[in-house]
């Protein structure tokens, strides 16, 4: 790759939060039955009209502010004529020449390096229906057609070929997932279809100041897929220039099986869509008024919310990093350290037990944190008795167990199993007397030198008391006790 630059733009379609479809009132619900959430507008049927859902509009105009880009104030709607298979009317309602939102940014941060990736343009369109190939394990000779996702409201953001490696296309993608999802403009589930990407991917050498021939590869859904295939099409237009031949133009699919892509069609240019005004929707007016009113609602965003959290909690990079990535953990993050009685000693305690110990448990049982069984008041709980030194760890952990699967408040399991932490010096010496009897080899062993030895006679302690013993006290006990 030395002698060649690759450049990398994304068209990226995003599916709106809104309960209906874009142009009639079909609910937008994932799984359905095929073919259950349509209706005689979003089937295409003659003489039917569409009617605009005000709230994809206004998802597109947030989505736009939060990516600095310019909102215009006058646009249309668009058909866009081509063979569509999966779109009854033939042609798509999308948006050409007079997008809601233009010239937009997004800051791309990697390894500590800063750069900004433009945004062409973001426009409002609709989704089309999907074709099934396959039944079960049968491989048909025709097609079914479901169209219970046509007609739902897509943003398509479309980047300028300024990404230049599968890593950074990576990271852009997964930047713009945060944002999107803090502002609640989409799921971006790509699982579901949510939100899915077409990658074009030109290389020149370095020394040509022109773009090489773009090629498009269509419908990745998996962010990890995405930098595969773009990995793989670099080294095959490389290839191609390096054996001097002519790389080209056109759409290709990616075959996640073989990992390759593989070519489509040739790849159409705008003439061949035959773009037009459509008649029978009237030009979007957006008011100052809106702008500034959906510009109020936009929530503290990613970056800033990392950069607060670095000054607020004195966390490591890491710890911002997975707290920052989903606002929802983020959320339950804060609203625990709020409920907390030790602020200052908790957040790092807090920030641990979320990420290694809540999202381990979430993440088998494939649940959301949103959907977790213990609320932030009772993980303040649980916190704060290690802080107080009413639990050890040891029987922290057994207490969350029972947390998770009760979604109990700590302090009644403690009375409940009676694991309540003992810290009475004078009990705990009779029972380091004891251990230390008991134990007279390690003992020792301990005052002849060998540290190691005292481990055995803390074991004693810990299972005289089951596990409740205060564990700096023991230590601190046993240490006064052997060097006397």
């Amino acid at each position: 790759m030395n002698n060649y630059e690759a450049s990398i733009g994304l068209e990226i379609h995003v599916q709106i939060n809104t309960k209906s479809k874009l142009f009639c009132e079909c609910p937008t619900s994932f799984g359905e039955i095929p073919n259950s959430n349509i209706c005689v507008i979003c089937t295409s049927q003659p003489g039917v009209l569409p009617i605009l859902n005000k709230k994809a509009v206004e998802a597109v105009i947030k989505t736009g502010l939060a990516l600095n880009a310019r909102i215009n104030k006058k646009c249309f709607f668009a058909r866009k004529q081509y063979f569509y298979p999966d779109i009854p009317k033939n042609y798509q309602i999308t948006q050409f020449e007079y997008p809601i939102c233009q010239e937009g940014k997004l800051i791309l941060i990697t390894s500590n390096i800063q750069k900004v990736i433009n945004i062409t343009r973001i426009h409002l369109e609709e989704d089309a229906g999907k074709l099934i190939h396959e039944f079960g394990n049968k491989k048909l000779d025709y097609s079914l057609l479901d169209l219970n996702r046509a007609g739902i409201g897509l943003m398509e953001i479309v980047t300028e070929p300024e990404i230049n490696s599968a890593n950074e296309a990576a990271t852009f993608l997964n930047q713009l997932k945060n944002i999107i999802e803090y502002l609640n403009t989409s799921e971006c589930n790509m699982e579901e279809g949510n939100m899915r990407c077409d990658v074009n991917v030109s290389l020149r050498n370095i020394v040509d100041k022109k773009l090489g021939t773009k090629i498009e590869i269509k419908n990745m859904n998996s962010i990890s897929g995405i930098k595969d295939a773009i990995t793989y099409e670099i080294n095959r237009q490389r290839y191609i220039l390096e054996s001097r031949r002519k790389i080209k133009q056109e759409t290709r699919l990616w075959d996640s099986n073989r990992k390759v892509t593989r070519s489509m069609r040739d790849k159409e240019n705008t003439l061949d869509y035959r773009y037009f005004i459509d008649p029978n929707l009237i030009p979007i007016t957006i008011t100052e008024t809106l702008i500034k009113n959906l510009n109020s609602e936009i929530p503290e965003l990613p970056i800033l919310k990392k950069n607060r959290f670095y000054k607020e909690y004195l966390l490591n990079e890491y710890d911002i990093n997975f707290l920052v990535s989903d606002k929802n953990i983020a959320d339950y993050f804060e609203k625990t350290v709020f409920f907390s009685k030790n602020k200052k000693r908790a957040t790092k305690i807090i920030a641990n037990w979320i990420i290694t110990d809540l999202m381990t448990k979430l993440n088998e049982n494939k649940l959301s944190i949103k959907e977790s069984p213990i609320n932030c008041e009772n993980m303040a709980k649980l916190i704060d008795l290690i802080i107080n030194g009413d639990i050890s760890n040891k029987i922290a952990r057994m207490i969350f167990e029972d947390m998770y699967i009760k979604s109990s408040d700590p302090r009644n399991i403690l009375r409940e199993k009676k694991l309540l932490q003992i810290s009475d010096k004078k009990c705990l010496t009779e029972i380091c007397n004891k251990a230390i009897i008991k134990n007279s080899k390690a003992a020792l062993e301990f005052k002849n030198g060998k540290q190691k030895a005292i481990y055995a006679i803390v074991g004693f302690v810990m299972k005289e008391t089951k596990g409740c013993a205060n564990p700096k006290l023991i230590n601190s006990i046993l240490l006064e006790l052997l060097t006397k």
